[in-house]
């Protein structure tokens, strides 16, 4: 049976990421210049984290966070309820094929780096990552 050249990898491909790369960059051109018409919208100071498109390139979903992650919900919800104006600012600083759909999801990236800064400050964690530099010393004596 033939396989699909472009299904050799469990990651995106190259080019995926570069659009993805590149939708990042101009959905925030956007969301900083307030482009869109919406006073709910434009009342958030939205950082995009990272921008993941579909492998045909037609979805991309992005990862948004207000800045200091209050209100979440209601720049979500104002983000959806604006993706297709959005979709036409976005689609008018790229030039792709098809203007993708924007998909809008939390981006829990922040969290996820807080709770491993946690872990690591344990002091029994640290006990088990750190090796004493006596043992280190001793090793190299002994050669």
């Amino acid at each position: 049976m033939a396989q699909n050249r472009f299904s050799h990898g469990s990651g995106p491909s190259q080019r995926q990421l570069r659009v993805g790369e590149l939708i990042r960059r101009t959905l925030s051109d956007v969301l900083l210049r307030g482009d869109v018409h919406d006073p709910d919208l434009n009342r958030h100071s939205i950082t995009v984290g990272e921008v993941r498109t579909s492998p045909d390139l037609k979805v991309a979903t992005a990862y948004v966070l207000p800045l200091g992650g209050e209100g979440a919900e209601d720049a979500l919800a104002a983000l959806r309820r604006n993706s297709s104006e959005l979709r036409h600012l976005v689609a008018k600083g790229l030039t792709l094929k098809y203007a993708p759909q924007l998909r809008f999801q939390l981006d829990e990236t922040f969290d996820r780096m807080d709770d491993t800064r946690r872990m690591f400050a344990d002091e029994r964690v640290r006990r088990d990552v750190e090796t004493p530099d006596d043992e280190a010393d001793d090793d190299r004596d002994d050669a």
